[in-house]
């Protein structure tokens, strides 16, 4: 075995660039709070923070919607954590950690005493349940059961200490372990069934779900007696806030008009209208790239229209990215540049590939027998180059972007008809194949995200045919190499490309409105929430 150092905890070749998720990003990771010092933290208060919508989960390794992950980010604890600003990884749960030579075996120390709310022991036995468990974990599962990737088993030496193996190299499952898709939950939890999880879990974190209300609310209540937590909190120990309400608030001016007037005291989803109305009312705007698949169109590539490359290639040309920047988002948003956001570790810039042409997307459509009708939209064989977007309305910025897009496809003579359905019907519309294109994004601060992603031997979920894309994603995913690993996630983006399977439109950018007399939120790698050292002056 060769071990880690504690502080660094993760290989170079998985740490690359992640000093550059904080250079991306117009806005700040520190935590919330105003210029002048806000004093010593003081216990309790509520934390009432509105966010755009509910996944119909609250399981959080069944969910990948940020705006559910916000709260569920806090009702479990992580293996490890991974610093922000320099994308080492750091004790939580476990703290030790070492590899084999090849990346198959990673032993894991963890610190004692820990339990879950129910009183259970959160020791290996119960970290083995949990990693057991999620291969069979159904198709909200997406994103666990890419981290554990070629999974054999967990071996128990003790109680606080245990060796996960794989079949092939996983140089990405270190940096998993930090996220809240690995976050442990309690073994009586990991035997209920998929719906059952859906419904109540239980954690080990620093808050515990009081009550969920579909489409409504998650409130949380601060855990008595927690006594460990992230070596990157300020405080560990119990957190500061008595209890944090998540309210679901769907329309954009609502939530922005509910901070405004004090009625709540952070908000997500924060649009360009936003950001000059909350300033003025003493609103704080904090900000961070997120890592990951930036925001753009996703094929069924075995449907008709949408499995032609040409038409890939046009959509991809038509696309006017700085103009929906500077129109629909914020100050600190960019526009994609490649099949990865430029915060993630192993980016390959693509810009040149993702330029505005209007012309050459012409060519492409005529050249392939697309050619204007009496409306504009072309046609082939009379049948009208029509596909439909399905959207799911969990960004205030969804909306104006899809209908920008829509125009400037226009523009082409390219019919995009938008649907828009709610967040909870993304997997099972992405399992069922019934979808021509749908649009968003995955966070991540891995380049596996792609793997996990597009490759055929995963969830498959666009129809990827096998191709050389597949072997690139297998061998990046067990490269230790820092090196080695980019050039194979650099070949991956330039096959992602070449091919226009998906067309990458904007890079998300998370920007929170927090009130003047909150303090103390902070954004881990992913641009997810932490709370356990958010407090209230009031």
């Amino acid at each position: 075995m060769t071990a880690f150092p504690v502080r660094s905890g993760l290989r170079a070749g998985v740490l690359a660039a992640a000093a550059l998720l904080l250079a991306a990003c117009g806005g700040t990771a520190a935590p919330a709070g105003s210029a002048a010092d806000p004093g010593t933290p003081v216990p309790g208060g509520t934390l009432r923070f509105a966010v755009g919508s509910d996944q119909g989960c609250v399981d959080p390794q069944q969910v990948g919607s940020n705006d559910t992950i916000y709260s569920l980010r806090q009702i479990v604890d992580s293996l490890t954590d991974q610093d922000p600003q320099t994308g080492e990884l750091r004790p939580y749960l476990a703290t030790s950690w070492e590899s084999n030579a090849d990346a198959t075996a990673y032993t894991f120390t963890l610190r004692d005493g820990v339990t879950f709310s129910d009183g259970t022991p959160l020791d290996a036995d119960a970290v083995k349940a949990n990693f057991d468990k999620i291969p069979q974990i159904g198709a909200r599962g997406t994103l666990p059961k890419g981290y554990l990737a070629g999974y054999v088993g967990t071996t128990v030496e003790s109680p606080t200490r245990f060796t996960v193996t794989f079949s092939q190299p996983n140089v990405q499952f270190l940096q998993g372990t930090s996220t809240h898709s690995l976050g442990i939950l309690s073994p009586a939890t990991v035997a209920r069934s998929d719906d059952e999880r859906c419904a109540s879990v239980v954690g080990s974190g620093p808050f515990v779900i009081d009550s969920y209300v579909r489409n409504e609310s998650i409130t949380l209540t601060r855990r008595a007696g927690y006594s460990w937590g992230s070596s990157l909190w300020v405080a560990p120990g119990e957190a500061y806030l008595d209890r944090v309400e998540f309210r679901i608030v769907p329309e954009s001016g609502v939530r922005v008009g509910s901070l405004q007037s004090g009625e709540v005291d952070a908000i997500g989803n924060i649009a360009q209208q936003d950001e000059a109305p909350l300033t003025a009312a003493g609103a704080q705007l904090i900000a961070r790239a997120n890592p990951g698949i930036p925001f753009g169109i996703s094929f069924n590539l075995s449907r008709p229209i949408v499995s032609e490359p040409a038409v890939r290639e046009a959509i991809t040309l038509a696309i006017n990215r700085p103009e929906i920047v500077s129109t629909v988002y914020t100050s600190q948003t960019l526009p994609a540049t490649s099949w990865l956001a430029s915060s993630t570790p192993g980016y390959a810039d693509q810009s040149s590939v993702l330029t505005f042409d209007a012309a050459r997307a012409g060519q492409v459509l005529d050249a392939a027998g697309w050619t204007p009708g009496p409306d504009g939209i072309r046609q082939k064989d009379g049948q009208p180059l029509s596909i439909e977007l399905i959207w799911f309305a969990n960004a205030a910025a969804n909306r104006p972007t899809v209908e920008l897009v829509q125009q400037q496809l226009r523009a082409a003579g390219i019919d995009l008809q938008l649907q828009e359905r709610p967040i909870a019907d993304a997997t099972p519309i992405q399992q069922s194949g019934e979808f021509s294109a749908t649009w968003g994004n995955l966070t991540r601060a891995d380049p596996d995200i792609l793997r996990s992603s597009y490759s055929t031997a995963g969830n498959n979920f666009y129809r990827f045919t096998p191709g050389p894309l597949d072997q690139l994603l297998a061998e990046q995913a067990a490269e230790p190499d820092e090196a080695a690993r980019n050039a194979i996630v650099a070949q991956a983006q330039d096959v992602l490309g070449e091919n226009h399977y998906t067309v990458p439109v904007v890079e998300l950018t998370t920007v929170l409105g927090v009130g003047p007399t909150t303090h103390g939120i902070t954004f881990d790698a992913s641009s997810r929430i932490f709370l356990h050292d958010a407090w209230k002056s009031e």
